[in-house]
């Protein structure tokens, strides 16, 4: 497990160092993230956003370092996913969307930006919770739903793992709780 890997290589680290919009990487940089135990946190909105203008800027190969999810995951680094609200919109579907089919809202570009970086509904989940939760040094407190901690979780109105694609953004939240409490309820 990449935590497990993490602090046993790495056990008189003063913290879990990570860097913050790893937006654009020399891709030659991407296995240096699990080889010095640095996270990686980034939006998967971002790229959504980016697509439009990113090689017009950088140029195709500095482009294919851009939100390079799956080689990262695959060198064996951590990602830890966010939203940057109010910078993009706070709704974690769009995220999970952006990050498995690296497409905007009307499915362009066909097939996703560079799809070789998009990652599975897991990976895509499990970087907005547990690795999140992990990178924030609150692994024991949130991120899953397990005997002692906050009992944070959300009711879907369709199963995020099951539905289309082009449907995972559209999914609504019928239910918020937090402490195990009730704090949103849909009518």
């Amino acid at each position: 497990d990449a935590y497990e890997k993490l602090i046993e290589e790495f056990p008189d680290s003063p913290g879990r160092h990570r860097i913050e919009h790893v937006q654009v990487l020399h891709l030659q940089d991407i296995p240096r993230f699990a080889q010095i135990g640095i996270i990686a946190a980034m939006q998967p909105t971002h790229a959504s956003s980016d697509m439009y203008w990113a090689v017009d800027r950088l140029g195709d190969e500095r482009s294919r370092g851009a939100y390079a999810w799956r080689s990262l995951l695959d060198s064996g680094a951590i990602l830890a996913f966010g939203s940057d609200f109010p910078v993009e919109e706070v709704n974690p579907m769009l995220g999970i969307y952006a990050a498995v089919t690296r497409q905007d809202g009307q499915g362009w570009p066909q097939g996703g930006w560079y799809p070789e970086q998009r990652v599975s509904r897991e990976e895509a989940i499990r970087a907005f919770t547990l690795d999140a939760a992990f990178a924030a040094f609150m692994e024991d407190e949130i991120g899953s739903l397990e005997v002692g901690k906050r009992a944070d979780f959300i009711v879907l109105d369709r199963d995020i793992m099951t539905v289309p694609e082009v449907e995972i953004a559209q999914i609504k939240v019928e239910q918020t709780w937090l402490d195990g409490k009730p704090v949103f309820l849909r009518e």
